[in-house]
């Protein structure tokens, strides 16, 4: 049995990797921002703790709830999308909100978090998007949000380095069916989440600070 983190469970791609993983017979432990996030959590059987990783008092608080924990699989989940493209600026509440979010968020756990998985030799997974794919881009549209992932990726990529012992990855779930992904997406969230678990299961040493997409493929160029 492993215990798996995932940080952002409140719906969509996170809550289902905590229905998945608990159905498998893992331990999770899975944060949420607001009581019914939390009660989600609770209905699957996973231990929830209130997290805003938006909110700089309630995102340092990770590490200390987690202490004492043996982490073998952690995913940052949690993130907001962002709309419009290159014809109009974005404004400052938007873009700090997308940064602040999928960015700075994802940084702030990683201190915190990959020192547990690396102490259990795991994985930290970053979910990210092919949005952010620099290589395969195709139109400005949501053009902050395609930024904000490709600086993940790239946070991912230099983490690594300080952490030796544990695998970080960011991976794209796909274009999913979700109130992000819309209901004109191919993938259900239980296929993409599904399929992910299978590639993370298999990441070895080679893939460590790769962008892989969610079958476990590894995006050309970033």
């Amino acid at each position: 049995m492993s215990t798996v983190l995932v940080i952002g469970a409140s719906r969509g791609i996170g809550l289902e990797f905590v229905r998945q993983c608990r159905e498998a017979g893992d331990a999770v432990i899975a944060t949420a921002r607001d009581d019914a996030g939390l009660a989600r959590i609770e209905a699957l059987g996973a231990k929830s703790l209130r997290i805003d990783v938006q909110d700089a008092k309630s995102i340092s608080g990770l590490g200390w709830q987690l202490d004492g924990e043996t982490i073998d699989v952690a995913l940052f989940v949690a993130g907001v999308m962002s709309r419009g493209g290159a014809t109009q600026a974005p404004s400052q509440d938007d873009f700090d909100r997308v940064i602040r979010t999928n960015v700075w968020g994802a940084m702030q756990a990683m201190v915190q978090v990959a020192p547990l998985v690396a102490e259990a030799k795991g994985k930290f997974v970053f979910i990210s998007s092919r949005m952010g794919h620099i290589a395969g881009v195709e139109s400005s549209y949501s053009w902050v949000y395609r930024a904000s992932k490709s600086a993940l990726n790239m946070a991912v990529a230099s983490a690594q380095h300080d952490y030796p012992a544990a695998t970080l990855v960011a991976m794209s779930p796909g274009w999913v069916r979700t109130d992000m992904g819309g209901a004109g997406a191919p993938l259900t969230v239980e296929r993409s989440v599904a399929s992910m678990r299978e590639a993370i299961a298999g990441l070895s040493d080679a893939h460590r600070g790769q962008f892989l997409d969610y079958d476990g493929r590894r995006f050309d160029g970033w």
